[in-house]
């Protein structure tokens, strides 16, 4: 009789995790210690170390802009040319009144 697929689950995301985390202690210890000469570190560093990136740059498996960064992105393709055109002005004249405020100081 075969377990049910939900059970496996948590087995499969331990696994994936602790086998992510061998990978950062080894990538960690292989190049980064020889290179920059700092200290090796051990699984669970790695581990910490892997769960803030994962925190800190996302979930997604290979990376990628978050979605607040394409929902910006998708606003500016619905866009008319008119729309962009406003757009572009507004942006330009918000740098050339930085530029200039930066020259003052």
């Amino acid at each position: 009789m075969r377990p049910p697929k939900r059970i496996l689950i948590p087995f499969f995301i331990l696994a994936a995790l602790a086998i992510f985390s061998f990978a950062v202690m080894w990538l960690w210890n292989a190049i980064l210690s020889p290179v920059l000469e700092i200290n090796t570190i051990t699984f669970w560093q790695a581990l910490g170390i892997f769960v803030l990136s994962k925190i800190l740059f996302g979930f997604k498996p290979f990376g990628g802009p978050p979605r607040k960064f394409r929902s910006r992105h998708s606003k500016w393709r619905n866009m008319s040319n008119e729309e962009r055109e406003h757009f572009k002005e507004v942006w330009k004249r918000r740098c050339e009144d930085q530029k200039q405020s930066g020259e003052k100081n």
